[in-house]
């Protein structure tokens, strides 16, 4: 949403001035400037990016449009999630986790968080991670060293599809020069005529080098910007769910374990004690 505003407001005040000062804005309006822009930026993301990495983009700029899932509800979605798989595991052992962890999306603990639950990549993390523990496969060190790996795979890998948006973004004012050049060639084939056709023509190709630049900074830029923001949080997500299957080999109590990852969640994110007191108890309400 707020990203929305954001562009509603770039677009109203530099019509708004343009206009203010006596432009119109139908001279604004020239279609082939923008093919030109935008098939050359579309070109060059097909170019630099796989198959997957263009859907992974396509995937991040409508995550930015939506905003950030990873808020404080989800941190309390993980963290009665968490409490709930702990606390069975701790009443009826370990291996009690593994129905959950085979097939989430046939788990009743699962299903109470159904948000989490449709989450396939989030599923796929925690469901691995608890089930090294379950397994006891590896020490603490080695899980940590093990998760941290996983996290900085889904990090590279996001940072892949900005850096796309990111390097078309710094390519759009070239295109628009591009456009502006392609312009002013077909204004010399038609020097020799009346200055007002003229004089259309070089506005038409001053248009394209305002449109380029005006998209670079004023749109792309910063939306590659706050899809790398949301990148980390999403990111921070996935680390407090670390700390908590790393902190399950120790066999410390449920409570305990959830209450040290809240304190490493963002404050933005983070539940107060007494809310994540009154989470829990909910949890314990619902089982």
């Amino acid at each position: 949403m707020f990203v929305i505003i954001g562009f509603i407001v770039v677009t109203g005040c530099v019509l708004g001035g343009y206009t203010w000062a006596g432009g119109h804005v139908e001279a604004l309006i020239h279609p082939s400037e923008v093919l030109t822009i935008g098939g050359a930026s579309l070109g060059a993301m097909l170019v630099m990016g796989s198959p997957k990495i263009l859907k992974d983009l396509i995937k991040s700029i409508i995550g930015a449009l939506k905003g950030s899932p990873f808020n404080k509800k989800a941190y309390g979605d993980l963290f009665k999630l968490s409490y709930d798989l702990l606390k069975t595991a701790r009443k009826d052992g370990l291996l009690a986790l593994e129905p959950h962890l085979n097939d989430p999306h046939e788990s009743k603990i699962f299903s109470k968080y159904p948000r989490l639950q449709k989450d396939h990549h989030f599923t796929t993390f925690l469901c691995d991670g608890l089930s090294s523990v379950v397994e006891a496969s590896m020490s603490q060190e080695q899980l940590h060293d093990l998760l941290q790996k996983q996290i900085a795979v889904m990090d590279e890998e996001h940072h892949q599809a900005v850096g796309i948006l990111a390097k078309s973004a710094d390519a759009m004012p070239g295109f628009g020069i591009v456009a502006a050049v392609l312009g002013i060639v077909i204004t010399m084939g038609a020097i020799d005529g009346p200055v007002e056709e003229i004089g259309h023509k070089v506005g038409a190709a001053l248009v394209g080098t305002f449109l380029g630049i005006l998209a670079s900074y004023g749109f792309m830029a910063p939306l590659a910007a706050r899809m790398d923001l949301l990148g980390k949080s999403e990111m921070d997500f996935y680390r407090t769910t670390a700390a908590i299957i790393e902190a399950a080999i120790g066999g410390a109590a449920p409570k305990q374990i959830i209450e040290q990852a809240r304190r490493v969640v963002c404050s933005e994110a983070r539940p107060e004690r007494v809310e994540l007191e009154k989470m829990l108890k909910e949890a314990d309400a619902a089982a």
